[in-house]
């Protein structure tokens, strides 16, 4: 049956392939090959799979070879982007924070010229007060003097109407009336002497009137600077501190845990804070709306500090400075848990540290194959695995960006690359939130 089946397509094929004979000459004889048209149409079908073959296989090569070069134009572009728009958002921090250097230095200027004011203002109102007191101390000596002068008068007159006929009590009425008189003509004396001091303070109360009105101005003038400088120094500090929230928010973590941790760990000062105290009616128990502004924004200021300190503490480096393309990210793969993140890269990549911190494992780990493990202030733990080569030791101190190790494949691994953790409290992290967040910083 099966001989007539390749009977059968030999005569269907003899038409299209005639039968061939390849001839073998040799010394013994001549031999010849006979190729019927069935062997014929499968040495040409075997001849055109390889043909086709190689044509697919050498443009698989040639596309991933113009798609490599893509890449690695993007990544140069990416790479050079990233660095500009880092060196923009360095100079704008840099000029805010001089911005804000020299807010705050016309800021202390302009205290010590309110200061100076209001010695100058409580001076004048402390000799206003001296005036007042010694004006109501001449009215009264005034009125109790013309009140005396009155009895007097009134005593000379009972006694002259009683005593008219007796020359002797006229006589001493006479002698008391020319007391009363020169009595009254030294009250009166004093009475002008009263009156032109009097004068005097009112002149000097005015005038005092006229220097409080001028101070009430200049201090109106000051606050509204005040107000401009306080506008200028709490923008320049929003400006500072809206990039260090957006750190911390895309982080997911706790500020006020982290901000409690850095002020317990960096609380070494010189001594007592005091708040400012500015009064411009001599009461220093009682803060104006200027004072508190200012305890405000210095208490700003300082969280800005601990933002700052805090941010350095964080792992929001990226781990691999050169090209590479990110394999596997957070979260369940295959059914399991993938607790960190995979770059692949060339073999031998440089692998950076993404914060300072304390080198506590640097060898072979099962599953990690190489591995090295670095402890961050404030908890955190970094984990960088299937290294090629490790260049640090166990107990080492590390900087940010420092060079730990190289890219490789050891352990279980599928090919070259990376696996980066970030852990806290044994706890696994994204670490893409970390990246994406130090992109505004650094």
């Amino acid at each position: 049956m099966k001989q007539r089946l390749s009977d059968r397509l030999n005569a269907r094929l003899e038409r299209y392939l005639p039968e061939q004979r390849l001839f073998l000459k040799s010394d013994d004889g001549t031999r010849f090959i006979r190729m019927r048209p069935l062997t014929q149409a499968t040495i040409l079908s075997g001849g055109a799979l390889v043909l086709g073959w190689m044509v697919v296989v050498t443009s698989f090569f040639l596309i991933g070879a113009i798609t490599s070069g893509s890449s690695r134009d993007q990544i140069a572009r990416a790479q050079l982007a990233y660095e500009t728009r880092l060196q923009a958002l360095s100079d704008e921090r840099d000029a805010r924070a001089r911005e804000a250097e020299q807010a705050l230095g016309r800021f202390y200027i302009a205290l010590d010229e309110v200061s100076k004011m209001q010695g100058t203002l409580l001076a004048s109102e402390q000799r206003v007060r001296e005036l007042e007191t010694g004006i109501e101390v001449i009215q009264r000596t005034l009125r109790r003097t013309v009140a005396e002068r009155d009895t007097a008068r009134d005593e000379a007159e009972t006694i002259l109407a009683r005593i008219e006929d007796a020359p002797e009590a006229a006589a001493t009425a006479e002698r008391r009336a020319a007391d009363a008189s020169a009595t009254a003509a030294a009250l009166a004396e004093v009475l002008d002497a009263t009156a032109l001091q009097r004068d005097e303070a009112v002149v000097v109360a005015e005038g005092a009137d006229a220097e409080i009105d001028r101070m009430e101005a200049m201090a109106a003038l000051m606050a509204d600077r005040n107000d401009r400088i306080f506008g200028r120094l709490e923008e320049a500090v929003q400006v500072s501190l809206s990039p260090l929230e957006k750190v911390f928010a895309r982080s997911g973590i706790s500020t006020d845990a982290i901000l409690d941790q850095v002020r317990r760990g960096y609380s070494g000062q010189g001594g007592p804070l005091e708040p400012l105290v500015l009064s411009t009616r001599g009461n220093p128990s009682e803060l104006d709306l200027d004072t508190q502004r200012a305890n405000r924004l210095l208490n700003r200021l300082e969280e800005v500090e601990l933002y700052r300190i805090a941010a350095e503490s964080l792992p929001l480096a990226h781990p691999v400075p050169g090209p590479h393309r990110r394999t596997s990210g957070f979260g369940p793969r295959w059914g399991r848990m993938h607790s960190g993140m995979d770059f692949a890269g060339p073999r031998g990549s440089t692998i950076l540290a993404t914060a300072e911190g304390t080198v506590t494992h640097a060898g072979w780990q099962s599953g990690y194959g190489k591995l090295v493990k670095i402890q961050h202030p404030l908890g955190f733990e970094t984990r960088y695995a299937h290294l090629n080569s490790i260049n640090v030791r166990q107990g080492q101190r590390v900087s940010r960006g420092q060079n730990i190790g190289g890219m490789g494949t050891t352990g279980r691994s599928t090919g070259v690359h990376l696996h980066y953790e970030i852990r806290r409290g044994g706890q696994a992290l994204n670490p893409v939130t970390f990246i994406n967040a130090g992109q505004d910083v650094f």
